[in-house]
Order: C-alpha cells, then structure tokens, then sequence
C-alpha cells in the first residue's frame, strides 16, 4: 500500500522524478499512443512509405475526417498515432517550422532537422509545471540530399531514426513482422507491399481501401504523394490483400485516440 501511494504522488507531478528514475506521466502518455490504431513507415532505396489504419468508430462518419497522414513540406509527410488534438498541434508546428526554415534560409528543411525540433518542442512538455506531455507519437519520413529517412518521435521527446517501425497498437506484432520480411534494397513498391501486408497480419490478412491511408515519397521527384482510394484499391488488388467485404472489423473505442 505504501509503495502503491508512493507512486500515486509522483504521477500528479509531470516535472518530478520518482526514486527509481521513472516520469510516470510520459509513460501513461506511452500508453495514450498504444491505444491509437496502428502507422506503419518503411524505408526503401528508392523512397519511403507510411501507411496506416483509419478504422472508424461508426458507419455514420465521414472516413475523409479521420487523419492520420499529414503533408509537412513537399518532401515530407507524417503519420500519426495516439491523441488526435495532439498530433494536430504537433503537425502545425511541424508545417510552421518548415516554413520558417524555407523563408530564412531559401531551401526545404533537412528530415533530420524537422524531427528534432519537434522533439526539442515535445520535450519541453515533460519540463514545465502545469502542463502534460503529448500523448502521440508521430513517423516521419521524408528525402534528404537525394537519401530516404525516417524517424519516430517519442511522447519523452526523444527522436530515432528507422529502417522500418510502426507505433500505435499492435506494434510488437507488425514489428516482428517488418523484421521478418524487411529486406535491405527494396524498391518502392516493395515497400508498399510490405507496409500493406504488415498492417494486414494484424487484420485478418485482409484490408479495405476505405479503412487505410497511404502515401509515399519518391527519390526520384522528392514529393509527397497521398493514394487515393482508387491506388489503394489497385494495390491492395495486386499484393491480394483486399477484403471480401462481409468481414467484421473491430471498431476502436471512442476516447479521441487514432
């Protein structure tokens, strides 16, 4: 009992280390993410691919609204899982430091760059009294000199960079399963094909063009590229993954996670 009233004192405080070194409240924040439906990015010689799973709660809503891929610049995108409201103010300033970096400087922000200023933003949020910390964490992936890169940002403000991740839930499965399968060399449409069927082992082995999002981004032209759900449907076609549409998909809870 004691130790169970320990803990409860040092989770009220964001800014208070508990004896054993832990901020209880960045790793609830962890947990907040776990409770978002999957995103998946993969890094392929030629590109990079994030796709992710924009199951709804209800028949009656509008799949359009549920963002989970975000363009930053023209060379980056970012895919989210965890508090919706969060990973909209985390994308606004993303979007603004992009900006600012091509008025000062005349040229796009480096992948690297964007990611830890975003990081140093999240980080500030595990210091300061009076505030909690960002209960999502986002991919993102972009083309830097010509070379595809891709990083995670953790809810502790802590940036790393991947060949191929997924955050949000299910991540330990569709992780050992990037692992499995991740070859490196791939071309983009291998990467695709991986990304789709990672996010497939954990739904049956089938998905829906309505139920997924994915974009990607090329070495070849360094633009962001959002599929519709007629180049959704075509792939999920050709890598034999579509759903025979009788199928029931459990619906996420409502309690603003994505």
């Amino acid at each position: 009992m004691q130790g169970q009233n320990q803990q409860q004192a040092y989770d009220r405080g964001i800014t208070i280390f508990s004896p054993d070194g832990r901020l209880y409240q960045v790793e609830y924040a962890r947990e907040a993410v776990k409770r978002g439906t999957a995103s998946i990015g993969v890094r392929t010689a030629d590109g990079v691919v994030l796709a992710v799973d924009k199951r709804i709660r209800s028949p009656l809503m509008e799949r359009d609204s549920v963002e989970k891929i975000h363009k930053a610049d023209d060379h980056i995108g970012i895919a989210s899982a965890g508090h919706v409201a969060d990973a909209r103010q985390l994308i606004d300033f993303a979007r603004r430091r992009a900006q600012v970096n091509e008025l000062r400087y005349g040229e796009p922000i480096a992948v690297e760059t964007l990611t830890k200023e975003v990081t140093d933003y999240i980080q500030q949020y595990t210091q300061v009294g009076g505030a909690r910390p960002f209960g999502v964490a986002l991919i993102i992936a972009g083309i830097a000199n010509g070379e595809p890169k891709l990083y995670e940002t953790d809810p502790s403000g802590t940036p790393y960079e991947w060949k191929a991740l997924a955050v949000g839930a299910d991540r330990s499965d569709i992780r050992d399963y990037l692992e499995a399968h991740y070859e490196e060399g791939m071309d983009l449409d291998a990467g695709v094909e991986l990304a789709l069927s990672a996010l497939a082992s954990v739904n049956d082995d089938s998905l829906e063009p309505e139920g997924i999002g994915l974009a990607t981004i090329s070495v070849d032209d360094q633009q962001f590229h959002e599929h519709d759900i007629d180049e959704r449907k075509a792939y999920l076609e050709q890598f034999e993954l579509l759903a025979s549409g009788d199928e029931e998909i459990d619906e996420p809870e409502d309690d603003g996670e994505q």
